[in-house]
């Protein structure tokens, strides 16, 4: 036990026991630089968690966030979610935000670190996103065209809605269709897949975050994107038609056509783009023109597929030719 005999000395302490404290921890932890210190007061601060946030945007607030805890984005149980112990709720992803709180003297708020628009590069709002959501479908996101394109993940996705669109059939097409105008038209034509009736969406043929494939498919390539559909189409035939295993794309157009089964043109102009067309001539015959016999009868068409039916292959022995 120190002695001390100066008074004045120990009024000073006796008023002042903060020094006493202040002095110990400084001899505890070590000094304490002052560049340190400028760092941490520059930090932003993070708020008391998400009830303070939806004290304003609460149902019937704009923009209001509450719905979030109606997806599985809320359910606090799930280790990835913003509201589980440990993280930080709303700024989990909004990053802290304590300021934001609080009005300025012009009435002016100021704005979360992250507000998921023009404020913030494409490529700062989806690092947000990428820090959970970096597995599964998402795992080629670098270097999709996608990413390339600077397409920001909530360009396509609602997260406090209760039902995203974007996981939507129909919804979904619109937020596709929103650049991919083109596409849009040619589901429009006169041939084309139900996508416009809700019966498939774009991500049934796409995966909008996969790089690794080309034109975002689904599947590796092609051919086994839309044989998940079309499986009777596969094969292995013992009678091959050479496109069909190559690329369905040569004949179809898939996303639709003015012409019947998605083709690119009508029989005959498409086949005899690879097979000549001696012996099998385009003239548009009439009835006129023929004799009223049974084989003459499939003339009146001209198309191939009156005489060759199984035109993806045949499996039957005589089928050589496709027409069996």
């Amino acid at each position: 036990m120190v002695k001390i005999n100066n008074p004045d000395l120990s009024i000073r302490l006796q008023f002042f026991p903060g020094l006493i404290l202040m002095a110990l921890s400084l001899s505890l932890t070590g000094p304490v630089f002052a560049d340190e210190v400028e760092e941490a007061a520059a930090q932003p601060e993070y708020s008391k968690g998400a009830n303070q946030c939806m004290a304003c945007h609460r149902e019937g607030r704009q923009p209001a966030g509450h719905e979030i805890f109606l997806t599985t984005m809320g359910i606090s149980d799930s280790e990835r979610s913003p509201f589980a112990d440990g993280r930080h709720d709303c700024e989990t992803c909004h990053g802290p935000s304590d300021a934001h709180r609080k009005r300025a003297k012009d009435g002016s708020r100021p704005l979360p670190t992250f507000t998921f628009d023009e404020n913030n590069p494409a490529a700062e709002q989806n690092q947000v996103c990428m820090a959970c959501h970096d597995d599964g479908g998402r795992m080629h996101w670098p270097g999709s065209v996608h990413e390339e394109e600077e397409v920001a993940c909530a360009s396509c996705h609602e997260l406090h809605a209760e039902r995203d669109p974007a996981m939507d059939k129909v919804a979904q097409q619109e937020r596709c269709f929103a650049c991919h105008q083109r596409t849009r038209a040619e589901t429009l034509r006169n041939s084309s897949h139900p996508l416009r009736f809700g019966d498939m969406g774009c991500t049934d043929c796409h995966n909008p975050h996969n790089g690794n494939n080309d034109a975002l498919l689904v599947q590796a390539n092609i051919n086994d994107t839309c044989y998940r559909c079309h499986a009777e189409k596969r094969g292995p035939y013992l009678w091959e038609h050479a496109p069909v295993s190559e690329d369905c794309t040569l004949c179809h157009r898939p996303h639709g056509s003015n012409h019947a089964a998605l083709l690119k043109q009508r029989s005959p102009l498409l086949c005899q783009q690879c097979h000549s067309s001696s012996g099998h001539p385009s003239t548009a015959y009439t009835s006129d023109a023929t004799e009223n016999t049974f084989q003459q009868r499939f003339l009146l068409g001209r198309s191939c597929g009156n005489c060759h039916s199984q035109v993806h292959g045949s499996n039957h022995p005589s089928g050589i030719l496709l027409t069996r």
